[in-house]
């Protein structure tokens, strides 16, 4: 909801763990005029109280904090992340609704039309890469990964700019628990999307592995790297994740 917020144009005056956000994701751009509540699983009400807001952006992560939260200002809860749903729709829908909340529904309307423009024009950049689905994961260490399903953010991402998921099975909205990497040759076609750095032991480990090097993805050069990306933010995170796919297949 913080990056909802932000492609609205208004900064809110307050949000939990500002600086790992900073650190992992960095766009949008917070200022450091805006409150840092400290950690999301134990935000300082305290704090939140001094801010006066007059609207409390939640989550279902914050429904144990619902009374509490909603003895300050009222509150609004508009998840996308739910299991077996695409989520970019309904993170383009809460453009809309929460501008209706906060008495702005031109800038959701601005905000959408734009956003809906951006991924136009990713799906025309990214049109001749189409002819492979992509298989896009996550390592977290030499053996396993995690891939990304289509109710995921980047999932539903890769749809809505015309690319083909290889991985069909869904993932509870996130990504899937790790998986062997063997599984990588039962979509040898596809190209592999490795999200975010892989750790520097794993690299050793990998650069090692006969079985890596023996997968048809990285035998035939099909593998891309992304940054750090967040991958349970809005629409200013889908549009990252897509502007970056576009730059690495394109490279």
């Amino acid at each position: 909801m913080l990056e909802t917020a932000t492609a609205l144009g208004h900064m809110p005056v307050a949000a939990a763990e500002l600086i790992r956000f900073r650190a992992d994701v960095g766009v949008p751009a917070i200022p450091d005029t805006v409150t840092d509540l400290g950690l999301r699983g134990a935000p300082n009400f305290e704090l939140l109280q001094l801010v006066r807001p007059t609207l409390i952006l939640s989550s279902p992560y914050y429904t144990r904090y619902q009374a509490r939260m909603e003895a300050i200002a009222p509150v609004l809860s508009l998840p996308f992340y739910q299991p077996g749903a695409a989520p970019l729709p309904k993170a383009m829908d809460a453009l809309d609704a929460l501008a209706r909340q906060i008495g702005d529904p031109a800038a959701g309307g601005r905000a959408r039309a734009r956003a809906e423009a951006h991924l136009d024009r990713l799906a025309a950049r990214v049109a001749r890469h189409a002819d492979r689905p992509l298989a896009l994961v996550d390592i977290g260490d030499a053996r396993h990964l995690r891939a990304f399903g289509f109710d995921s953010l980047f999932g539903s991402t890769l749809a809505r700019i015309g690319l083909r998921n290889a991985w069909s099975e869904a993932t509870a909205f996130s990504f899937l628990a790790p998986v062997p990497l063997e599984r990588l040759a039962d979509m040898p076609d596809a190209r592999l999307v490795i999200a975010g750095p892989i750790p520097r032991q794993a690299q050793g480990a990998l650069s090692r592995s006969r079985l890596w090097q023996a997968l048809p993805q990285v035998a035939q050069g099909r593998v891309h790297h992304l940054p750090r990306m967040n991958a349970f933010g809005g629409v200013p995170a889908a549009l990252r994740f897509g502007d970056l796919l576009a730059r690495a297949l394109e490279a």
